[in-house]
C-alpha cells in the first residue's frame, strides 16, 4: 500500500478514500454481515488435529489486496510464460526425455522423484496439454519485486476460496468494488470450463470433479467448484472402469464419463498401476486414459514439476526451451545433489532455509519440515553436513525470503501483515489465461517467513483494478442463447443418493427425538406432578435408548423430577449416545455437508443454524427447563423449515425421491415403536397415553377436528396406524414408500417382484388386510396380541426394506440374499 518514500501508492488512494467515508459503526455492521455469511454458507477449511473440530470457519480479512493494472500486466505475462514452460517440460519428461539425455536436468532429480509416474510415460494427452490449471505462490519483496515461491501443478487448490472471498467482500463493500473498477472472475472460469469440455470431442460430454472426500482439507472448495462449473462431484468409489471406459454409478445404472477434473493427487488415482494402498482412486483408470477413452485434468503425473529443486534449473531451461529469460524470477534455489551447490549451501547456512528435495509444500500447508539455517546450533549443522555428504540429493537450500506486507483490518484499524499471493492460470480455448484476482494469504504473526492455513493464518480477496470499463459477464447463459428444455438434471450418483437417503432419515430422526424431549420439558416446565404420562415418557426414553443393544427393560421404574431432568440432559447433549439429540444433529449436519452441492443455499443455511447455535456446544451446569424448552421449540422450527423447503422447493427428481424415501422409512419406524410401547397393552384411555401419543405424533389437532371428543383407542389407532390420509400415520408412510419405489429405475426384464419391491408390497398388504377390531381387542392380561404381532412384523420390515434399497441402488449388490431372508421369515 505504501511506496518506498512513505507515500500511498496511486491505485490505493480511491479505495482508502471510500473506506474513510464509511462510519466506524457502518464498517462494523457490514463486516458482521460478512462473517455471518461465511458461517451461514458453511465456508470451512479442514484443520487436522484441531481441538475445536476439524472444520474451521474460513478466515477472511475485511480489506482486499489491490493490484494495479501495470502489476497485473507484468504478472500475467510472467505466469503465462511459466505455465507454458512447465507444460513443455512435462511433455518432454513424459515423452522423449531430451532434457535428461542432453544433461539439461539431472536424471536423479526426475527419476528419483516419487511424483514421476513411470506408468504414465509415453501417455498421450489431448492437444499436448498437461497443465489445464496451474497456480503459482508469489511473494513480493519489500522493494516491490515479485518472486515465485512455489509452483502448483498437481491439483491446485484455492480457486474456489478466491471466488467465495470475492462474493463475500463485493457484498460487504459494493460501492468500493464498483468505484475501483475491479475485474470480475467469471470470464476466467468460463474459459477454463469451455476448454475442458472441448477436450473429449463429443457433444454434451459428462464431466465430473474427482475429490478425495469430505475429510480432505479443501473439500468445501471441491463441492463449491463442482456446483459453479456444473460438474458432478464424485469420489473414487462413484466411478468404475469397464473395458477401459470410465463409468459413473448412478441410480439409473452406469453412465459413461468423458472428463475428470481431479482434485486427487496423481499417485492415488489408480490402485492398480500407481499406489496400491490407495482407497480413494479408481482401479483401471490409467488404462482408460491410455486408451483415450477419458480425459483427466491435470494430466496424471503433472505434480512432477512442483519439485522446488527444479527452480534452480528453470532460468536455463526457459532460455533453452522458450528462447527467453524468465519474466518472474524464482527464489534462489540450490539442489544439494550437485557438489558445488552443496558446498555453497553449507557455507551460507545463515541466509538459507533447508528443505527436503521431494516434498509437497505450499502456502496452504504447514512448513514444519523446513530448517532455518540461522536458527540451527553447531551440533545440528554438523549433523546436517554429515547427512548431506551421504545423501545430498535429499536436500535443497533456498534463499530466506522476507515477505512484504499488506494492510489488514485489526483492532478497529489498518495494520501491516506479511502476505503471499496465489494466482491461477488456466488453459483456455485460445491459450493460457490468468485469473484477474487470486487467493491472498496473510500471516497472523508479524515476523512470519511463510503463511499457513493449517496454523490459522487468514485470507484476503484480491482486487485487480482495471483502467477501463469492467466486463459484467456471468457464468449463467445469456437470454439470447437457446437452451435444450429438460425436466431433470444429470444422473444421480449412487453415493449422493445414499447420502440424501440418510439425510432424510437423520432429519426425521432428529425431529422425532425433538418432539419426545419437548414432551418431557413441557411437563417439567409446567411443574406437573409425576403421573402416568411421565411414566410413559420415561418408558419410551428407556426403551428407545436400549434399541442399540437389543435389550428392553419393561420393569416399572420410580419417576421423579430429578431423574427426568437427568435423562433429559443425557438425551439432549451426550454426543457419545447414539440416541441423543446432539448425536443425531451431528449426523444430520455431517450428511448434509456431503451433499451440499445438491442443497439450495437456504436449505444449507437452515441446517447450519444448529452449528452456529452456541446453546448446543456443551450442557449447562444446571438445567434451565424454560431455556431448554425454548431451545427445543426453536430447533423444531428449524427442522420444520428444512422439511418445508424439501417439499416445496425441490424438484421431484430422483434426489428428492430418495431423500423423502429415507424420511418416510424413519417416520414409519418411529411411529411403529411409539404405538407398540404406548398402545400394545394396558388401558391407554384411562392413564393419558392416548393424549401423549397424539402429541408426540403431532396429530392432536387432527384428532380433535374429526371427533370433538376425548381420545379413544380405536380412533387413535386408526389415525396413527391405518389412515393413509394422515401424513403422520404408518399407513401414509408405507404408501409413500411404495410410490417412491415404483418410480425408481428397475430391470424391465424382471416379471416378478424381488427385493425391496416384494418387501414393500407385502408390508402394505399386511397393514391393509389387518383385522382392525382384533387389533383393538385386549386379552385378560390387557395385552393386544394381534396389534403387537402386526407391529413386530412392520418393525422388522423397515430395516429389511432399507437394506434392500441400499443394496439395489447404493452399493449395487444383488437382492438374492435378501429375498431368501424374506421368504424364510417374513413371507405372507
Amino acid at each position: 500500500m505504501m511506496a518506498a518514500d512513505g507515500s500511498i501508492r496511486p491505485h490505493w488512494r480511491r479505495f482508502l478514500t471510500g473506506l474513510e467515508s464509511l462510519a466506524e459503526a457502518e464498517l462494523t455492521r457490514r463486516w458482521d454481515t460478512a462473517q455471518r455469511l461465511i458461517h451461514e454458507n458453511g465456508i470451512t477449511y479442514n484443520v487436522y488435529g484441531d481441538p475445536r473440530g476439524m472444520a474451521r470457519p474460513w478466515e477472511l480479512d475485511a480489506v482486499p489486496l489491490l493490484i494495479s493494472q501495470e502489476e497485473r500486466d507484468f504478472l500475467e505475462a510472467g505466469l503465462i510464460q511459466r505455465a507454458t514452460l512447465l507444460n513443455r517440460i512435462l511433455a518432454d519428461l513424459y515423452g522423449p526425455q531430451r532434457l535428461l539425455t542432453e544433461g539439461k536436468l539431472p536424471a536423479a532429480l526426475v527419476l528419483g522423484n516419487p511424483q514421476f509416474l513411470r506408468a504414465c510415460h509415453g501417455m498421450e494427452v489431448p492437444d499436448g496439454t498437461y497443465l489445464h490449471i496451474y497456480a503459482a505462490d508469489l511473494a513480493r519483496a519489500p522493494d516491490g519485486r515479485w518472486w515465485v515461491l512455489n509452483d502448483r501443478a498437481q491439483a491446485p487448490s484455492g480457486a474456489g476460496y478466491a471466488l467465495e472471498n470475492r462474493i463475500i467482500l463485493s457484498r460487504s463493500l459494493p460501492e468500493l468494488f464498483r468505484d475501483c473498477r475491479v475485474e470480475r472472475l467469471a470470464s476466467f472460469f468460463r474459459s477454463f470450463r469451455d476448454a475442458l469440455l472441448a477436450l473429449p470431442e463429443r457433444d454434451e460430454p459428462r464431466a465430473v470433479l474427482l475429490t478425495p472426500g469430505p475429510f480432505n482439507e479443501t473439500y468445501f472448495e471441491h463441492a463449491y467448484l463442482a456446483r459453479y462449473l456444473g460438474f458432478t462431484l464424485v469420489e473414487g468409489a462413484d466411478l468404475t472402469v469397464r473395458d477401459d471406459h470410465v463409468f459413473l454409478k448412478t441410480l439409473d445404472g452406469l453412465k459413461p464419463v468423458d472428463l475428470i477434473l481431479r482434485r486427487l493427487d496423481s499417485e492415488f488415482c489408480d490402485p492398480l498401476e500407481l499406489r496400491a494402498d490407495s482407497l480413494v482412486g479408481v482401479a483401471g483408470l490409467v488404462r482408460a486414459v491410455k486408451a483415450g477413452n477419458v480425459v483427466i485434468a491435470n494430466a496424471l503425473g503433472s505434480g512432477l514439476v512442483e519439485n522446488e529443486a527444479l527452480m534452480g534449473f528453470l532460468p536455463n531451461l526457459c532460455r533453452e526451451i522458450l528462447g527467453e529469460d524468465l519474466h518472474i524470477p524464482c527464489i534462489a534455489t540450490w539442489w544439494c545433489g550437485q557438489e558445488d551447490a552443496r558446498a555453497y549451501v553449507l557455507d551460507n547456512l545463515d541466509s538459507l532455509v533447508i528443505n527436503p528435495t521431494f516434498q509437497n509444500r505450499s502456502m496452504l500447508a504447514s512448513p514444519d519440515e523446513s530448517m532455518i539455517g540461522a536458527d540451527m546450533s553447531a551440533k545440528e549443522r554438523a549433523a546436517l553436513a554429515a547427512r548431506m555428504a551421504v545423501r545430498g540429493y535429499d536436500y535443497i537450500g533456498q534463499e530466506l525470503v522476507a515477505l512484504s506486507t499488506a494492510p489488514v483490518w485489526r483492532d478497529g484499524g489498518l495494520q501491516p501483515a506479511p502476505m503471499a499471493l496465489r494466482m491461477y492460470v488456466a488453459a483456455g480455448p485460445n491459450g493460457y489465461v490468468v485469473m484477474p484476482g487470486g487467493l491472498t494469504r496473510v500471516s497472523s504473526s508479524d515476523d512470519a517467513r511463510a503463511v499457513s492455513m493449517q496454523r490459522g493464518d487468514g485470507s484476503k480477496d484480491t482486487w485487480v483494478l482495471s483502467s477501463g470499463p469492467v466486463s459484467t459477464f456471468s457464468m449463467l447463459r445469456s437470454g439470447d442463447q437457446a437452451v435444450q428444455l429438460r425436466r431433470s438434471g444429470t444422473a444421480l450418483p449412487s453415493r449422493a443418493a445414499d447420502n440424501l437417503f440418510w439425510l432424510g432419515r437423520y432429519a426425521e430422526r432428529a425431529e422425532g427425538t425433538l418432539r419426545l424431549l419437548r414432551g418431557v420439558a413441557t411437563r417439567l416446565a409446567e411443574d406437573v406432578m409425576p403421573g402416568d404420562s411421565w411414566s410413559a415418557l420415561d418408558r419410551i426414553l428407556r426403551m428407545l435408548s436400549e434399541e442399540g443393544n437389543g435389550e428392553h427393560d419393561d420393569a416399572p421404574h420410580e419417576v421423579d423430577v430429578a431423574s427426568m431432568e437427568q435423562q433429559l440432559t443425557h438425551w439432549l447433549y451426550d454426543r457419545q449416545a447414539f440416541f441423543s439429540l446432539r448425536s443425531n444433529l451431528d449426523h444430520l449436519q455431517r450428511t448434509a455437508s456431503l451433499v451440499r452441492d445438491r442443497l439450495s443455499l437456504d436449505a444449507w443455511r437452515t441446517l447450519n443454524r444448529f452449528q452456529l447455535d452456541r446453546a448446543w456446544e456443551q450442557p449447562p451446569a444446571v438445567l434451565d427447563v424454560a431455556a431448554t424448552l425454548e431451545l427445543l421449540n426453536d430447533s423444531l422450527r428449524t427442522l420444520s423449515a428444512f422439511s418445508g423447503m424439501e417439499m416445496e422447493n425441490m424438484t421431484r427428481n430422483m434426489g428428492w425421491r430418495v431423500l423423502d424415501l429415507g424420511r418416510r422409512l424413519e417416520r414409519a419406524g418411529h411411529t411403529i415403536e411409539l404405538i407398540r410401547i404406548l398402545l400394545a397393552e394396558g388401558d391407554p384411555e384411562a392413564d393419558g397415553r392416548l393424549e401423549l401419543i397424539l402429541e408426540l405424533a403431532d396429530s392432536f389437532m387432527t384428532y380433535r377436528s374429526r371427533y370433538f371428543s376425548t381420545p379413544q383407542l380405536a380412533a387413535v389407532l386408526d389415525l396413527l396406524l391405518i389412515d393413509e390420509t394422515n401424513p403422520r400415520s404408518v399407513g401414509f408412510q408405507i404408501t409413500a414408500i411404495a410410490e417412491h419405489i415404483a418410480a425408481l429405475p428397475r430391470e424391465d426384464d424382471q416379471p416378478i417382484l424381488t427385493g425391496h419391491r416384494r418387501v414393500v408390497t407385502a408390508t402394505q398388504a399386511a397393514l391393509r388386510l389387518a383385522d382392525f377390531r382384533a387389533l383393538c381387542k385386549a386379552d385378560e392380561h390387557g395385552r393386544r396380541t394381534d396389534l403387537d404381532e402386526l407391529l413386530s412384523r412392520l418393525a422388522a420390515d423397515m430395516p429389511l426394506l432399507s437394506d434392500s434399497i441400499a443394496s439395489a441402488y447404493f452399493s449395487h449388490v444383488g437382492n438374492s440374499d435378501l429375498d431368501d431372508l424374506y421368504r424364510r421369515g417374513l413371507s405372507l
